[in-house]
């Protein structure tokens, strides 16, 4: 209450330039009870006229549009212009931007409401108009809406607004539609970096990896931070993660030598990333002790990364290491931790260090249990596995994903408990994917289930008909059992159909910190005829030492 006093006596009661010195305040106000005592004030004050009244209360409803990011001030804003009579396009702009940028629930339709209003009101949108509107329908996913709002950017002239023009290629984007987007870049006369990481990530978004490469090559300056993160994290998550360390050496080298723009901690976070993903444990040296030589926060995303990292090259005491030394651990930290002990086949001390996680207050999700799960595989503990998955209903609340019913499938499947996998699967809330049932498939594949396997095999053909891993699993069943006519008869199918490996099977191999890929059509750094001369040698060489110790052994028996 002494605050609200002293607030209120700062205005005075008449004063030459009231309108001007109220407004002031206004902008320097830090929270809505400040906001709504002056509200008050401009209401009963008695020595300003309507005019200044009406200008205020604008001001006063921009300014808790703009500055605050609570929904409870939006509540507020919305409960002011409700009172007023004819709102200016300056008012309805503020409102509907506040309503775009706050709110994220997509199935909210207050800015289309309002422009509907506006419109109505005989209002004329600006190019801060649509942009917002345009923004409200990508969060909406709303196409029919969106190319509707296109409509009215071509009726009222801003289709060469270059901020109205990035919204459109946002919006395309995000709705899927990426040929509209094109067309939009394509015939932009003055592009800005918005411009080209909207469309960038626009095809990474939409698994245009190599159009994303394209138009990330064609861009002259590459000044902005966002342009690089974007292509980088896109390549990893696209399973392109040696072309993702290629871009992230290509952008140190770039910050080097033009000083232009420097790799942050989503740069390294993501390098990280793709180094997992390799298996590149010498690159992903180099990119921890990049980290500490050049001053990024060393925060839980970065150590959450470097756990992963080194837990997926296999070294698994760094990974720990790394762990240990992090300051702050939310449950990210936690769970990849234990998901690494779990792939490495450490149930007992994934499970230790659960008990570690809950000691210290930190609550588990729903990925925790995922990762406790497939330690459970494979450790091959069943009863524990069990356990877990009914502890995660009953204690945390946790209801199980199709992801925790695979990892059950697949700890029951290992073990030989077909009758249970199967009921389990029959109860499950929702419809098994190919992950569950290709659990399922895996286990009779590991214990020669032909029965069940060629049962389960047959619906997956049917699920995704051109997926080579189900055709080649069956042929194993056939052959393992000596159903030598079935395997040929599958075979032929696969043959008939056009099924085929879509990428080919690839190894990667790091030297000196270089990651080599070699497939059964060779490899992009080195030529096939190399390897091939090599292998010649090698052959030649094994068959001269193989002949000599013959020898050796004959002369030896003779003797």
């Amino acid at each position: 209450m002494v605050f609200y006093f002293s607030l209120y006596t700062m205005i005075p009661c008449q004063h030459p330039h009231l309108k001007n010195y109220i407004a002031r305040l206004i902008h320097s106000c830090k929270n809505i009870r400040q906001l709504n005592q002056i509200h008050s004030h401009i209401i009963v004050s008695p020595n300003l006229s309507a005019d200044d009244r009406s200008f205020l209360i604008s001001r006063l409803l921009f300014h808790i549009c703009t500055a605050s990011e609570s929904t409870a001030s939006l509540k507020y804003a919305n409960k002011i212009f409700d009172h007023i009579a004819k709102p200016s396009l300056y008012i309805y702009n503020a409102l509907i931007r506040a309503n775009a940028t706050k709110i994220k629930e997509p199935t909210s339709c207050v800015c289309l409401t309002l422009y509907k209003d506006m419109i109505g009101g005989g209002l004329v949108p600006d190019c801060v108009t649509l942009p917002f509107l345009l923004k409200e329908c990508s969060k909406r996913f709303d196409g029919y809406m969106g190319r509707a709002i296109h409509v009215h950017v071509v009726k009222f002239g801003y289709e060469g607004d270059v901020y109205v023009q990035n919204a459109l290629i946002h919006f395309y984007s995000e709705c899927g539609v990426l040929e509209d987007a094109g067309k939009l870049f394509d015939g932009m006369s003055n592009r800005d970096v918005v411009s080209w990481n909207s469309m960038i990530v626009g095809c990474l978004r939409n698994g245009k990896l190599d159009v994303a490469l394209e138009l990330f090559r064609e861009m002259k300056e590459r000044k902005n931070i966002i342009t690089w993160n974007s292509v980088i994290t896109g390549l990893v998550q696209g399973g392109r993660a040696k072309e993702a360390l290629d871009i992230f050496h290509e952008m140190q080298n770039s910050a080097d030598e033009k000083n232009v723009v420097r790799p942050d901690k989503v740069t390294v976070a993501s390098a990280l990333s793709a180094c997992a993903s390799l298996g590149a444990i010498d690159q992903g040296k180099w990119v921890h002790s990049f980290l500490e030589r050049s001053g990024i926060e060393y925060d839980m995303v970065i150590g959450t990364a470097l756990v992963d990292m080194y837990g997926k090259c296999g070294n698994i005491e760094r990974a720990l290491e790394v762990f240990n030394q992090m300051r702050c651990k939310d449950v990210l930290a936690w769970t990849a931790m234990i998901s690494v002990l779990a792939l490495h086949g450490y149930g007992k001390e994934a499970f230790e260090l659960f008990e570690e996680m809950k000691a210290v207050g930190v609550r588990p999700n729903a990925v925790t249990f995922v990762g406790l799960l497939s330690a459970c595989a494979h450790s091959g503990f069943v009863e524990k596995g069990r356990e877990c998955f009914d502890r995660m209903k009953r204690d945390y609340y946790i209801v199980p994903q199709v992801e925790h019913y695979a990892c059950m499938i697949d700890i029951l499947g290992r073990a030989g408990l077909f009758t249970e996998a199967e009921d389990l699967i029959s109860v499950m809330p929702m419809r098994p994917d190919v992950f569950v049932w290709g659990a399922l498939l895996g286990a009779c594949q590991l214990h020669g289930n032909v029965r069940l396997g060629e049962r389960v095999a047959k619906y997956l053909i049917d699920l995704e008909p051109h997926n080579h891993a189900f055709y080649i699993i069956l042929c194993d069943l056939y052959a393992k059992s000596g159903r030598f006519d079935d395997q040929k008869r599958i075979r032929s199918l696969m043959k008939g159909q056009n099924v085929r490996k879509t990428v080919p099977g690839s190894s990667m191999i790091e030297v000196d910190g270089v990651v080599h890929e070699f497939s059964v059509k060779g490899s992009f750094q080195i030529p096939i005829a190399a390897l091939e001369s090599v292998l010649l040698l090698l052959c030649n060489g094994m068959k001269i030492e193989g002949d000599t110790w013959l020898y050796h052994q004959v002369i030896t028996q003779d003797a």
